[in-house]
């Protein structure tokens, strides 16, 4: 059942509990002034007239000392006659009389208050659906559906922490059972904590989202409120570009421009190269005014990728003699710009060791996107999980972590 399903009482479960003329016991009998109407109120409910049966048992109204059964029937079919019609404030004053008699077993106790809830869901009073909702769910919380109409309704009448408090406990009942969260509903997580402006809950949601529903808008908005934290460093820039082009989000010709130059100038000719090469066959570079202009840095990149190419390997003995790693872990990361993965993570794991470096982080960041890049996806979860800091690094490192 979905939230949005009608939930009027059917006139079959009306028509099988009201014993007009036909009760067992003295105390459950109705009077005739009583029973006709209902007759006549029952007759117009098959035929689909419901505002003249409710009508009809607007008549009773004006009879003095109804039994309690008679006011139980009267009730009963007055709250099915006004939830046909649509009248769910009429229909929830009946019921609750109804349900207040203590005629009826708990379970169809349950199908009125249902009956109430979907009544005003469909009539957008989503502050009472959740009255009602609570109220079912104070007798059946298992019920998933009635627990998903009451977090839909919460965030409808805008009560977004509520919402998402429930969504919260969902997910967490999910995470227990290892199932993968819906991505409707972590969406709609997503909204909630937007809406109370929680920040690190909906960067917390953006993270389940590209986890197992790895779209690029969802890619391009989480990184984006990554970089955007406090404290999160610039000299991690060309790592934020790393990410945008491992998820398919490079699409600006100044973001293909700027992180060519990045890579150029941080020593990586051949990941310039597959930049401006990337840049170029989708279209992006080489058109409009700037098209010049991006030629020109094409030139210059493979002028620096040939120079590059020959000159491999000729720092690789002084980098292993040296008593400190990072020249090891940079001339092994160049190694990965050349799609030399295993010679790569070698010298990366050698420099690490060695120790030394300024930034150790960082360097086991780039580590840990060379295994992915290898296809190694299970040492390189390890050593990102590894990864610590405040500066955007343990950050960047979890965000790899979701790559397949």
């Amino acid at each position: 059942m979905s939230p949005t399903r009608t939930f009027a009482i059917s006139i079959l479960l009306v028509a099988l509990t009201l014993s007009v003329g036909n009760a067992s016991a003295e105390s459950d009998s109705l009077r005739p002034e009583v029973s006709k109407p209902l007759q006549s109120a029952q007759e117009l409910m098959k035929n689909k007239k419901y505002k003249e049966a409710l009508a009809k048992v607007a008549e009773l109204d004006a009879i003095e000392g109804k039994t309690p059964y008679e006011i139980f029937i009267t009730e009963r079919m007055r709250g099915s006659a006004a939830s046909a019609a649509g009248d769910a404030d009429v229909a929830a004053k009946a019921f609750d009389t109804v349900i207040g008699s203590g005629r009826l077993p708990v379970a169809e106790q349950l199908k009125l208050m249902e009956a109430m809830a979907g009544n005003y869901y469909r009539n957008k009073d989503y502050r009472k659906t959740v009255i009602w909702t609570q109220r079912y769910l104070k007798d059946d919380g298992s019920n998933a559906t009635m627990h998903a109409l009451l977090i839909q309704s919460q965030y409808l009448s805008g009560d977004y922490s509520a919402a998402a408090k429930g969504l919260s406990a969902e997910f967490q009942a999910d995470d227990k059972a290892a199932r993968v969260p819906a991505e409707d509903r972590l969406r709609l997580l997503g909204s909630s904590y937007q809406q109370i402006k929680d920040d690190a809950g909906y960067i917390g949601v953006l993270e389940r989202l590209v986890a197992h529903y790895p779209k690029k808008e969802y890619w391009a908005d989480l990184i984006v409120r990554i970089e955007a934290k406090p404290g999160f460093s610039e000299r991690l820039s060309l790592d934020v570009y790393r990410l945008q082009m491992a998820t398919g989000n490079m699409s600006v010709p100044n973001h293909f421009m700027e992180m060519a130059q990045m890579a150029l100038q941080a020593g990586y000719p051949a990941e310039a190269k597959k930049v401006i090469d990337l840049g170029f066959s989708s279209g992006v570079l080489g058109s409009g005014a700037e098209a010049d202009r991006h030629k020109r840095l094409r030139d210059m990149v493979n002028t620096k990728f040939e120079e590059d190419v020959k000159a491999m390997g000729q720092g690789d003995s002084q980098a292993t003699n040296a008593k400190e790693g990072i020249a090891l872990v940079n001339i092994g990361y160049n190694y990965a710009t050349h799609n030399q993965f295993d010679k790569a993570i070698a010298m990366m794991e050698q420099g690490l060791a060695k120790g030394g470096l300024k930034r150790p982080e960082d360097g086991k960041l780039r580590l840990g996107q060379v295994y992915i890049e290898a296809g190694k996806k299970a040492r390189a979860v390890q050593i990102l999980k590894a990864v610590q800091g405040t500066d955007g690094t343990a950050d960047l490192a979890r965000l790899w972590t979701y790559l397949n």
